[in-house]
């Protein structure tokens, strides 16, 4: 019987066709600080499909929506 899949940063990198990589992903969002008011899916960083997929988890309260609200957090490290 199989599990439930493993949702995670490296997968949702994965997912979002980036290097998944602890150490890429650490570099990604040191280099892509976003301000307060800037949501995540607006973020110039993402590609149409990217962003398509971000709202799309997130509208349907996916599974994928904790990691994307880590990763959210993590890129707004003043709010």
């Amino acid at each position: 019987m199989l599990g439930e899949p493993e949702y995670n940063m490296n997968e949702l990198f994965a997912q979002l066709g980036l290097d998944s990589s602890d150490e890429a992903i650490d570099s990604f969002v040191e280099n892509n600080k976003l301000a307060k008011e800037e949501k995540l899916i607006e973020a110039a960083v993402w590609n149409d499909n990217q962003r398509a997929f971000l709202q799309e988890e997130w509208n349907k309260d996916a599974a994928w929506v904790e990691v994307i609200d880590d990763l959210n957090v993590r890129m707004h490290p003043d709010a």
